[in-house]
C-alpha cells in the first residue's frame, strides 16, 4: 500500500565528507554541527551538535504509517507504537518506564500517516541509556499476547474519546473526504471494527516487515558527541541480533506516484452537541511543492493568528464564533488546505458565506503590503523560536531523512518565506481556492440540515 519509494540526494547542497570515522556527511548549519553517517545495514544515524545545551532529544524512526497498512489491517501502525513500550526480551514496561523517570527524562512516540518516530529527552549525560532503551524497544520487542488484548481496549477508549470530541471528528471526516480512495485518507488509528479485529500475527507480520536496519533512522540533537550515538546504536541493534551487513543502502524515500484527490463534496454528520463544527477547503500542496512556503504565507494571512481575515470577521466584528482558523497539511503526492469554524447551530450559513467569501477574497484580490509582512514575520518568528528546541531540531532531522530527503538550514528557510511575495500568495490561493470546494459539518441535525440547504450557494 502507499506509494514507491526512491532514493534522493539528503541535503539540497552537496555536503563535504566526513573524517575517516564518518564516511556520511557533514554540514554546519546555524553555528551547530549536523552529521550524517551510514551504519552497516543501511542504518542511518544523523545528529546535531549543540554544545551550549545541557540535554539531547533522541528518536528513532521507520517511514511506516497508517497509510502503508493493508485495508485488513488498518491502525496496526498505532497499534504497534503502543506495544513498543509494552516490554522487549529483557525489559518490561515497568523497566522501561522507570528508566527514564530514574533520571528526570520523558519518553513517547508518534504515528503519522507516513513515519512513527519514537523519542526521548534526557540530559546529556543520560543519552547512553536513553539510545539503549530505544534501540531495544524498536528491535526487540516480543508483542505479548496479553499485552495485545490489554492495549487493544486502551486504543479502543482512545478511538472513543476521538469520535467524542467533534473538532477531531470534523478533521479526521475532512481529510477521509478529500483524500477518499487514496491510503493518506485512512484513519491513523484506524477504526473500531479494525482494532477489534487485528490479530497479534498481523502485527507480528507488519513489526517484521518495517522495522530493519535499512528502515531504522536515528536522529538526535542537543550536547552529544556523534560518533558515540553511532556505536551506541550498532552496539543496540548487534544485541538484538539484527543482520548487519556492510555497505548495505538503506531503504529508498517515498516517491509520489499516484493522483490522491476525491471530487468536491458535503458531508454532514449529525452529533449531539452544543456547537457545530465547520470546515471547508481541499486541495493543499505537496511537501516538495515550491509553492508551499507561498500556501502557508496564504494560509496565514486567511486564518493564522488573532489578526486573520477569519478571526477577525468571525469573530472580531461579527461575534460569530469563539474559534476559527485555518490550516495545511502536506505529503508526497499533495496535501489539504482548509478552514475552521465552530459556532452555534443558528449562526452556521452566516459563518459558512464568510468562510467562503474570504477564500474567495484571496483568490481574487491582490494582498496588502502591510498582511503579507506580518504573515511572513508571523512564520519567520514561530519558526525560530521553535527551531531553539532540542525536540524540534531532532524531529527537522528525521523529517528531512524520512520524509523529504532535504534539510534546508534555519537561513535558508527565513530566506524562502521572506521572499514570498503578494503575486505568489495569490497566484497559489487562485489555484487550491477556486472551484467548488469539500464541505464537512459536525453537529446537531438542525445544523446540518440548515448547512445541507444552504449550500452550495446560489450562484455557485
Amino acid at each position: 500500500m502507499g506509494g514507491m519509494r526512491h532514493s534522493a540526494p539528503w541535503s539540497v547542497v552537496p555536503l563535504p565528507s566526513g573524517t575517516s570515522a564518518d564516511p556520511g556527511l557533514s554540514l554546519t548549519q546555524d553555528g551547530a554541527l549536523i552529521r550524517r553517517t551510514i551504519l552497516p545495514g543501511g542504518i542511518r544515524v544523523l545528529t546535531e551538535d549543540i554544545p551550549s545545551t545541557r540535554s539531547v532529544a533522541l528518536g528513532a524512526w521507520v517511514a511506516v504509517g497508517s497509510r502503508d497498512e493493508a485495508d485488513e489491517h488498518a491502525g496496526a501502525t498505532h497499534f504497534l507504537e503502543h506495544l513498543l513500550f509494552k516490554g522487549t526480551v529483557t525489559r518490561t514496561a515497568y523497566d522501561i518506564a522507570a528508566a527514564f523517570d530514574a533520571v528526570g527524562g520523558e519518553a513517547n512516540a508518534a504515528t503519522a500517516k507516513n513515519y512513527t518516530c519514537y523519542w526521548a529527552r534526557v540530559l546529556d549525560a543520560d543519552l547512553p541509556l536513553a539510545t539503549e532503551v530505544l534501540l531495544d524497544m524498536v528491535t526487540s520487542s516480543v508483542l505479548d499476547p496479553a499485552d495485545v488484548e490489554t492495549e487493544r481496549e486502551v486504543i479502543l477508549e482512545e478511538l472513543a474519546m476521538a469520535l467524542d470530541d467533534p473538532a477531531d471528528l470534523a478533521h479526521e471526516r475532512f481529510t477521509e473526504t478529500v483524500l477518499a480512495g487514496h491510503p493518506l485518507a485512512r484513519p491513523i488509528g484506524g477504526t473500531p471494527e479494525s482494532i477489534a479485529a487485528l490479530s497479534r500475527d498481523a502485527m507480528v507480520t507488519h513489526y517484521r516487515a518495517h522495522y530493519a536496519p535499512a528502515e531504522l533512522v536515528v536522529t538526535a540533537a542537543g550536547n552529544l558527541a556523534h560518533d558515540a550515538v553511532c556505536d551506541a546504536v550498532l552496539a543496540g541493534a548487534r544485541t538484538a541480533g539484527w543482520a548487519l551487513v556492510d555497505g548495505a543502502s538503506p531503504a529508498a524515500r517515498r516517491a509520489a506516484d499516484s493522483a490522491i484527490y476525491a471530487p468536491a463534496t458535503t458531508l454532514a454528520v449529525p452529533r449531539a452537541t452544543e456547537q457545530a463544527h465547520l470546515i471547508l477547503g481541499g486541495r493543499g500542496t505537496s511537501n516538495a511543492d515550491p509553492r508551499r512556503f507561498a500556501l502557508a504565507v496564504a494560509s496565514t494571512i486567511l486564518g493564522g493568528g488573532m489578526s486573520s481575515r477569519l478571526f477577525q470577521e468571525i469573530r472580531e466584528k461579527r461575534g460569530l464564533a469563539y474559534n476559527t482558523y485555518s490550516f495545511t497539511a502536506a505529503y508526497a503526492e499533495g496535501g489539504i488546505l482548509g478552514t475552521y469554524a465552530a459556532c452555534a447551530p443558528g449562526k452556521v450559513t452566516a459563518v459558512l458565506d464568510v468562510l467562503a467569501a474570504e477564500m474567495a477574497r484571496l483568490a481574487e484580490e491582490p494582498v496588502s503590503g502591510e498582511e503579507l509582512r506580518r504573515a511572513i514575520g508571523q512564520i519567520c518568528g514561530n519558526f525560530v523560536l521553535g527551531s531553539e528546541d532540542t525536540g524540534a531540531r531532532m524531529t527537522r532531522l528525521g523529517l528531512a531523512e524520512v520524509v523529504t530527503g532535504r534539510l534546508l538550514s534555519v537561513e535558508e528557510t527565513l530566506a524562502l518565506y521572506r521572499a514570498v511575495t503578494a503575486d505568489e500568495v495569490q497566484a497559489v490561493a487562485a489555484d487550491l481556492l477556486t472551484g467548488e470546494p469539500t464541505l464537512v459539518v459536525v453537529g446537531p441535525e438542525r445544523a446540518c440540515a440548515a448547512v445541507e440547504a444552504h449550500w452550495p450557494r446560489p450562484g455557485r
